[in-house]
């Protein structure tokens, strides 16, 4: 097979095999087969046509967008995993991106079930530390980054309904991205197909869960539509963790001649209620996991936020040798956070983030061999008004703190991919960054803290790809990724506005080495190999008369080493299995911290050190499918001292459903049961939390149900 994209006579060969891929049918589908999961990170369902050849099918790739170019993820030396549309909605409770990124080796995955917290996501260990929102990985929508100039981002805004790819790289990748780049997750929104169609989606489930949706879509030749209206209600299985969601997301695209085109992308999210459980002791959780923290009760903690976004992207080739992209975006945030304590505990926040940036691409020849050379630029700027009130058991008090927050970020970068041989390529990449914080102080009774703080990076990395042989595939990476604080993060734990000026970003160089590859035409590997050097990375730590907020410090030095494994195999037609296994080994290496205690040697907290996926599925030709996965975690340690941890764990799933047609109408009901086997385990713990508050219970055994009814314009049967 022919790598996509090639030209004859390019120099890349034609042996070479997709290997880190998401098959995907072109067209509507009818009754289902089982996705190949693994390698690909999907894990879940794919619908396909049963008169074709399914082993024929499963291996059709597809391009990947999170690499900063259209790919072949089999041509990028890194680990990239791709999670198709049905994985992530077909009889899903759409309810968090960890529904379908589970199967993902390298990933780690937490809180699902507080809204208030977001899902807190980790790759790598890049993101582990986060006490809310999403630190360390990137986060891209449709080109328009969800993560801010300061590294922090979030996936409140994330429509899972309109999803049609989820792309992942594990490692670092800031040579692209700049700043928060330990990881990156891309995600590409569903386009208008051919025929119109009108879909509705209800579901409902235990814990007073019910979501709507109402999807259309179409193709005028020149015009393309998609939009997706959703609204969710969900009670919580734990007091206290109530949230209501309301979401449309658009995406239009206009052709305006052979050679170029503008899509326009809009978000708008309303979340008046998303309330925190809080964290429980062990004793606490033990003995009432449906419980909440008293004082989270108390103080009615919790967020509200109303977000609007819009991004235009424009692309414009020059014959077959040159393409020019531009894009532009502008997000408007509101947000509302009360905290579980009274003097400064409710946070008010009005944002503005706005950027863009130009990316220019050559494909040719050098020295008679294929050559992709890209060259870009980023700007951006994020402008926080940010005021702290006294939280009065819920009610906003006096005002004790109003500071006007910036952050710009400027970034070059350039990337070239060569075929050096017939059967290796070549990727070189650096990017350089520039990042300032500038804060004014308003309430100047307690003195002026105003100030500034500006950081400089460059990240190279190298990247080697061999194609040993038709079904295998050798690359090895070195590659690098920077932190900076958030504006959050560089909170003074004195209480004092301005910055904390004792902490500085996080650096860290990544070398990979790994195999991909096939066994017949049934069966796909993968293997990755990592060590990752840290330098000062940054740690969250609470303080007694603050329950529930962090402020960070840096270690030393940690160290990372880890091992990346997935298995696929189709042994029957309808049949699959699949598992991802993760090895984690990360440690401090240096790390003296403000009360004197030395956490040399000790294991990073949030992080567990084996983490398994498995699952088994089934399909019939009559449009029955069904699946079971379970996932095994490790003990976590919570604290840097390693005193403390949470208990291992297997937790299990099942799903099944029917998908069938008449005219131009599709039915599709759908059930599912999480927790299948009723596991009491920890659904988050909260990292180095004051007085062994680490633990939010999971919920238990649960159902859900629904059905998706879809109606094609003139689609037929």
């Amino acid at each position: 097979m022919l790598v996509r994209g090639s030209k004859p006579g390019s120099g890349r060969v034609a042996a070479r095999r997709p290997v880190e891929i998401c098959w995907q049918r072109k067209t509507r589908p009818g009754p289902l087969i089982i996705l190949l999961a693994g390698l690909s990170g999907t894990s879940a369902l794919q619908a396909a046509d049963p008169q074709e050849d399914t082993a024929r099918s499963i291996l059709e790739p597809v391009t990947v967008e999170a690499t900063r170019l259209d790919s072949d993820p089999d041509e990028v030396p890194a680990a990239i995993s791709v999670v198709g549309k049905d994985d992530v909605q077909l009889a899903r409770q759409q309810i968090g991106l960890d529904e379908s990124l589970v199967a993902i080796p390298g990933l780690f995955l937490q809180d699902r079930y507080n809204f208030a917290q977001d899902l807190r996501i980790s790759i790598r260990g890049f993101g582990a530390r986060a006490a809310f929102g999403i630190r360390g990985v990137r986060i891209v929508v449709d080109g328009i980054p969800e993560t801010l100039p300061d590294g922090q981002g979030g996936v409140d805004s994330i429509d899972l309904g309109s999803v049609q790819q989820i792309e992942v790289i594990r490692g670092p990748v800031s040579s692209l991205y700049g700043n928060a780049s330990g990881g990156v997750i891309n995600i590409v929104s569903e386009r208008g197909p051919e025929i119109p169609f009108v879909e509705s989606r209800l579901s409902t489930g235990e814990f007073d869960f019910g979501k709507h949706q109402l999807k259309f879509g179409g193709d005028t030749g020149r015009f393309n539509y998609l939009v997706n209206v959703s609204d969710m209600d969900f009670e919580g299985y734990r007091e206290h963790s109530d949230t209501e969601n309301t979401q449309l997301n658009g995406n239009f695209g206009y052709q305006i001649d052979d050679s170029s085109d503008l899509r326009l992308t809009l978000n708008l999210t309303d979340q008046p209620l998303a309330d925190d459980p809080g964290g429980l002791t062990r004793e606490e959780a033990e003995a009432d996991p449906r419980a909440a923290n008293q004082t989270n009760v108390d103080f009615n903690a919790g967020e509200a936020l109303d977000q609007q976004k819009i991004g235009l992207v424009y692309t414009k080739s020059f014959g077959e040798l040159h393409e020019l992209q531009l894009r532009n975006y502008y997000v408007w945030r509101d947000f509302l956070n009360r905290l579980p304590f009274a003097d400064g505990g409710a946070v008010v926040l009005e944002r503005l983030f706005a950027g863009g940036g130009a990316s220019y691409t050559y494909s040719g020849d050098l020295w008679g061999r294929s050559n992709r050379l890209m060259l870009g630029v980023d700007l951006e700027r994020q402008d926080d008004d940010r005021f702290r009130f006294d939280n009065n058991m819920g009610t906003l008090g006096a005002l004790v703190f109003d500071q006007n927050e910036e952050v710009t970020s400027s970034g070059l970068f350039v990337q070239n991919e060569w075929d050096v041989l017939t059967d290796v390529v070549l990727t070189l990449g650096v990017r350089r960054d520039e990042v300032e914080f500038d804060v004014t102080d308003r309430f100047l009774g307690d003195g002026d803290d105003s100030g500034s703080r500006s950081f400089s990076e460059t990240s190279p990395m190298i990247g080697l790809l061999y194609a040993a042989a038709p079904s295998m595939n050798f690359y090895a990476k070195v590659s690098t990724a920077f932190e900076t604080p958030t504006t959050t993060e560089f909170a003074n734990p004195g209480g004092a506005g301005g910055f904390n000026p004792d902490i500085d970003p996080q650096l860290a160089t990544n070398y990979e080495v790994g195999v991909k590859g096939t066994i017949g035409e049934r069966s796909r590997y993968q293997a990755a190999l990592f060590s990752i050097d840290v330098e000062d990375e940054l740690i969250p730590f609470e303080l007694a008369d603050q329950p529930g907020r962090d402020f960070f410090a840096n270690a030393g030095e940690s160290s990372r080493r880890g091992v990346e494994l997935a298995f696929v195999s189709q042994p029957l037609d309808g049949l699959q299995i699949s598992f991802a296994y993760t090895y984690s080994d990360f440690a401090f290496d240096e790390f003296m911290s403000d009360a004197g205690d030395d956490f040399a040697g000790n294991t990073i907290p949030g992080v567990p050190e084996n983490l398994l996926y498995g699952e088994v599925g089934y399909s019939h030709s009559s449009g029955f499918y069904t699946s079971l996965d379970a996932l095994s975690v490790d003990n976590v340690f919570l604290n840097n001292a390693n005193t403390e941890s949470s208990d291992s764990y297997v937790v299990s799933n099942l799903r099944a459903g029917f998908l069938g047609h008449s005219g131009d109408w599709e039915f599709a009901p759908f059930v599912g049961i999480n927790n299948l086997t009723n596991k009491a385990y920890t659904g988050n713990t909260r990292i180095n939390a004051f007085g062994g508050r680490f633990f939010e219970p999971a919920p238990d055994r649960h159902f859900y149900g629904g059905i998706s009814v879809r109606y094609d314009f003139g689609g037929g049967s």
